[in-house]
């Protein structure tokens, strides 16, 4: 006669859970550097800044992303929502001129499905890959009752570091610097809520003028910036960055100048995605809804000097996009 497990009756399967920590050890290994102490499975995840830095400050990051999840639910693509979460975490870190030193990952659900699981973190280990950074932890938890069944959730949290005498300093910005504008990969992490609600009763299979199926490039998973932006900075040549996250330009462009300095960006200077175009279409969106809601095809915007601003945006692949004003009020306006 078997042993009555109480827990498993619960609906906690430990047994599972212990599966998902025999799967996901080398994705996790994969994504080691430097500094990485120990190995998986401890209490805490160890790091050493020893021989690195002189006067180290941590940086920090923490975010989801969004109910983009519930897409990828609604799809059963989970591979690369990983990598979409240590993107909202690593280019924010990456905008203070810090490096992504490690990662921390929750993944939580109702009932815990190994195979799941894995193809999440292997995504979130795809995206340590790319941001140069380790992921040394985390949390899987299963709570039966807490979610729908098919549904989890998934957070992120990252810590990076900058000599002291590096970190990016918004006071060097004044009027008549240049905007650099970096193409994103899609909508990345943001608006899902209203997309969602724009492309309910599409055909996700189908291309709707996207020139793919349209799940493909609403699953493009978040462009991470991290090593062209370190190249950057380390070279003298940023200023300051926005990560255009959650309100779009107006709303983040603003976040990387000194108080008296805005912005004009000049609308029609980049390329818009065909993503976005469907959006707007299905929307009826006006230019104000667009560019405080999604990233409208740059994920990234940077503040240079307008001497080298040709160089960065060739090097770069990016677009001028505008310029810095000064302005009381301290908006990004798009003329």
């Amino acid at each position: 006669m078997s042993q009555r497990d109480a827990y498993r009756d619960a609906g906690v399967d430990i047994e599972a859970g212990d599966e998902v920590v025999d799967r996901i050890g080398k994705h996790v290994k994969s994504t080691y550097r430097p500094g990485v102490i120990g190995d998986l499975g401890g209490f805490g995840g160890l790091f050493s800044l020893m021989g690195r830095y002189r006067d180290p400050v941590l940086v920090s990051g923490t975010d989801g992303v969004g109910t983009k999840l519930l897409l990828a639910q609604q799809l059963g693509r989970h591979e690369t929502i990983g990598q979409d979460l240590v993107g909202m975490c690593v280019n924010d870190v990456v905008v203070c001129g810090a490096e992504p030193l490690f990662f921390l990952d929750y993944f939580a659900t109702g009932k815990l499905n190994p195979t799941e699981a894995e193809q999440v973190i292997a995504g979130v280990a795809a995206g340590c890959r790319l941001a140069g950074c380790a992921l040394i932890g985390g949390e899987t938890a299963e709570m039966p009752g807490m979610y729908k069944p098919g549904h989890y959730d998934l957070a992120g949290f990252c810590v990076g570091a900058v000599e002291r005498e590096r970190i990016i300093d918004p006071t060097q910005i004044r009027a008549g610097d240049v905007l650099v504008g970096l193409p994103s990969s899609g909508p990345h992490s943001n608006g899902y809520s209203l997309i969602r609600k724009l492309v309910e009763g599409l055909d996700l299979a189908q291309e709707h003028g996207c020139g793919r199926p349209l799940a493909d490039a609403l699953m493009e998973p978040t462009r991470i910036y991290v090593k062209e932006l370190l190249a950057l900075h380390a070279a003298g040549r940023m200023l300051g960055a926005a990560h255009i996250t959650g309100g779009g330009f107006t709303g983040n462009v603003p976040r990387m100048f000194p108080s008296g300095i805005g912005a004009v960006m000049e609308k029609g200077s980049w390329p818009m995605l065909p993503v976005f175009e469907l959006l707007r279409e299905r929307g009826e969106l006006t230019d104000a809804e667009m560019f405080r809601t999604f990233n409208s095809s740059l994920g990234m915007v940077l503040t240079v000097r307008a001497v080298e601003a040709d160089a960065v945006a060739a090097e770069l692949g990016g677009f001028i996009v505008g310029e810095t004003v000064n302005d009381p009020d301290g908006e990004c306006r798009i003329a």
